[in-house]
């Protein structure tokens, strides 16, 4: 089966990890369609008999850095849309208690240093196995490994309220308006 019959079925996993690295769904979807332009001009380099999803988690992994690296010379993105309606017609209902915890979780992410989020996120969210996070990032396993320990402990850190120099921030005080 060649890369390009495959490129559908990846799609989703794309997606979802490209939003959760650029926390933007408009800036997510232009860094899936880059990843899938740069597979499609270079899918003879793809090797038969390899992971697709680790040589597209690679793709996007370095589109994404090669951005981050021209960002400071970039303008700001903008979203011209407040809400976005095809999320909304699709949404599930959460408890109000469970969505602050996934917003202090996405928040917690935002904190980690990038090589640390692009693993956690990798392993945590995308259920990719060391190797092939390490073959995605061009990393040994053992940075992998450490990586996302430190990812994990650190996240572990910001959801129970401990700064980074180790001391205890105060939560804050939230009231809840009826």
């Amino acid at each position: 089966m060649d890369i390009r019959d495959q490129l559908y079925d990846h799609v989703p996993r794309l997606r979802r990890y490209a939003r959760a690295l650029t926390g933007n769904s408009e800036l997510a979807d232009d860094l899936v369609q880059d990843t899938l332009e740069r597979a499609l001009s270079r899918h003879t380099m793809f090797e038969v008999g390899t992971d697709a999803r680790a040589w597209l988690f690679t793709i996007m992994h370095n589109l994404f850095l090669n951005q981050q690296r021209r960002a400071p010379a970039q303008a700001a993105h903008v979203s011209l849309d407040e809400t976005d309606i095809a999320e909304r017609e699709v949404a599930v209902p959460v408890d109000p208690a469970r969505r602050l915890e996934i917003r202090d979780l996405d928040e917690a992410l935002r904190h980690l240093p990038a090589e640390q989020r692009a693993i956690v996120l990798l392993v945590g969210l995308e259920d990719m196995s060391y190797a092939d996070v390490a073959a995605s990032l061009q990393v040994p396993i053992g940075t992998v490994m450490s990586r996302l320990s430190r990812g994990r402990q650190r996240l572990r850190d910001l959801m129970s309220g401990i700064s980074p120099s180790g001391g205890i921030q105060q939560p804050a005080k939230l009231k809840v308006v009826r």
